[in-house]
């Protein structure tokens, strides 16, 4: 299934896309694509619905974040072999945690906004990890039942707040509109091989990345029975698995995003997403 929230922010109501690729409600089924609702019971139960039975949505509404009251949202770094070279780093022997703020979580198709003073603001095409039953000290076979689907994310990022203000990554992260999730969460029975998909993003029609979560260090499964050795992790919270080369400090000279750019992203399979970029 393809889950969608739609609406204003703040008010989005849940959705599925049908195979014509027609948006129809859920709101009599589930309250949204969050919590509960994602646990494999809900999703089944979801699953066995004629989509043709549920209303139609008319027009093309705003897609907000494919889920709801995320609770904890995870991020992986230089979990790219080719992107840690290009960096100039190595992968680690362990995978590199940082966490984005929740008020970053935007819609798809949202305007970014470029904050005040920001100089090096940054993009990431990621594969999104999307939590569908508590983890807690869980090895890799059980981590894997407790995926509810995947999604693609924009990791947004300024690098001088990330690594020139000290401390942790996460001040360079978790600014608002740094975290656009969507345009559908997409179950995990959809996905054959999520270590096998091709990415890619461009700004203003320039394609900057191009790349596959082929080369992805640490897999999905591994990730999420790592991170639960840590902390408990529960439904809905999202796991962002890190980016393929082709990010604008990579880039020689480096680039970065400025008011009036466009970028463009998509994952086979995820869909795609549009992001204008204005100034804070």
């Amino acid at each position: 299934m393809k889950l969608i929230r739609y609406g204003s922010p703040g008010a989005e109501r849940p959705g599925m896309i049908d195979a014509q690729g027609r948006l129809r409600d859920l709101s009599a089924q589930i309250a949204d694509i969050a919590g509960a609702a994602l646990s494999p019971a809900s999703l089944a139960a979801l699953a066995v619905i004629d989509p043709a039975t549920l209303p139609l949505i008319e027009g093309t509404p705003r897609l907000g974040p494919c889920v709801g009251q995320v609770g904890k949202f995870l991020c992986i770094g230089l979990n790219y072999s080719d992107h840690a070279a290009e960096t100039g780093a190595t992968v680690p022997p362990e995978p590199v945690l940082f966490t984005k703020a929740t008020s970053a979580i935007i819609g798809p198709h949202d305007t970014v906004r470029i904050p005040r003073g920001s100089t090096k603001t940054d993009w990431e095409v990621e594969l999104g990890v999307v939590i569908g039953s508590t983890a807690k000290y869980v090895d890799e076979a059980e981590a894997q039942a407790c995926i509810a689907g995947y999604c693609l994310i924009n990791d947004v990022s300024e690098r001088e707040y990330q690594l020139e203000r000290h401390g942790t990554w996460d001040k360079g992260k978790g600014c608002d509109t740094f975290g656009p999730l969507g345009p559908w969460l997409v179950t995990k029975d959809e996905v054959d091989d999520p270590c096998n998909l091709r990415m890619w993003l461009e700004v203003n029609g320039h394609r900057y990345q191009d790349g596959s979560s082929g080369t992805m260090v640490y897999k999905p499964a591994f990730l999420v029975s790592y991170l639960s050795q840590f902390m408990s992790l529960h439904p809905g919270d999202v796991i962002s698995t890190g980016t393929p080369p082709g990010v604008g400090m990579g880039q020689k000279p480096p680039v970065f995003l400025k008011a009036g750019d466009v970028m463009r992203l998509g994952i086979d399979g995820l869909g795609e997403q549009r992001q204008e970029v204005v100034a804070d």
